[in-house]
């Protein structure tokens, strides 16, 4: 599928002013897993992106991060203006993209700090390591224990920390509350509202459907690769029929 020669221009006219993704397209192999999905997002804001398995949420925050898979065909990614979508990962995750991955990636033989510092900029802008072990004191503690070695809750604590220490603007968490007890999920929450706080926008993907939207100010529900709602995440909750259709609950 090839983009029309005018779309880079026409679309960057009516960019909103934060984060946009437009007309998305992407294939894992021969299966078109993302099929046309668009969403605008402001800054500091958190959007869930939802749906039931299958429908396409983690190939998208992966097209986002430009990752090699799936392969994207077709479609824009804007950052405070500025096009991320002819970039490579590295470079999208220089402009601002951090994503945490499902499965965290915790760098096996490294220390908590060496984890940060390997991903932290020079010198860092916002971010230093005193503010993150503000944010995440429990890391602050364990600053010498080797990463892999957490517990899974302080793994994902890791995780964002570490997508933080690159000064972010925006913040992909794929599945944060997979296999954690709610007392857990709770403190990540109120990590999240913090980081909203300081303008850092969020991108949730989760199967906790309720959590989620009880955390986000909209929602983008898809089905099959393609987006089927877009409004407020309260909207969302007092739809009965739509939860249960879209989302199973």
């Amino acid at each position: 599928m090839n983009a029309p020669s005018n779309m880079n221009a026409s679309h960057a006219a009516n960019a909103p002013a934060f984060f946009s993704v437009w007309d998305l397209h992407a294939y894992y192999g021969e299966s078109y897993i993302v099929q046309g999905v668009s969403f605008n997002v402001h800054e500091g804001e958190i959007l869930a992106l939802l749906g039931r398995n299958g429908a396409g949420k983690t190939s998208t925050l992966r097209a986002i991060a430009r990752l090699a898979n799936p392969r994207i065909t077709h479609g824009e990614v804007w950052l405070d203006h500025q096009p991320l979508h002819n970039m490579k990962a590295f470079e999208a995750s220089a402009a601002g993209i951090g994503l945490v991955p499902e499965d965290r990636r915790i760098i096996a033989g490294l220390t908590v700090e060496e984890n940060l510092k390997l991903a932290q900029i020079a010198p860092p802008i916002g971010w230093s390591l005193e503010r993150i072990y503000d944010l995440f004191p429990r890391l602050g503690e364990r600053r010498k224990q080797e990463g892999i070695t957490l517990s899974g809750g302080e793994q994902q604590m890791l995780a964002i920390a570490r997508a933080l220490a690159r000064d972010i603007k925006v913040l992909l968490l794929d599945e944060p509350y997979e296999g954690l007890a709610p007392v857990i999920v709770d403190e990540i929450e109120k990590t999240l509202n913090i980081i909203k706080a300081q303008g850092i926008t969020t991108v949730l993907v989760e199967q906790n459907a309720i959590r989620a939207l009880n955390l986000a100010d909209r929602a983008v529900i898809l089905d099959t690769g393609t987006v089927v709602f877009d409004g407020t995440a309260e909207d969302v909750l007092g739809n009965e029929k739509l939860r249960h259709e879209y989302l199973a609950i």
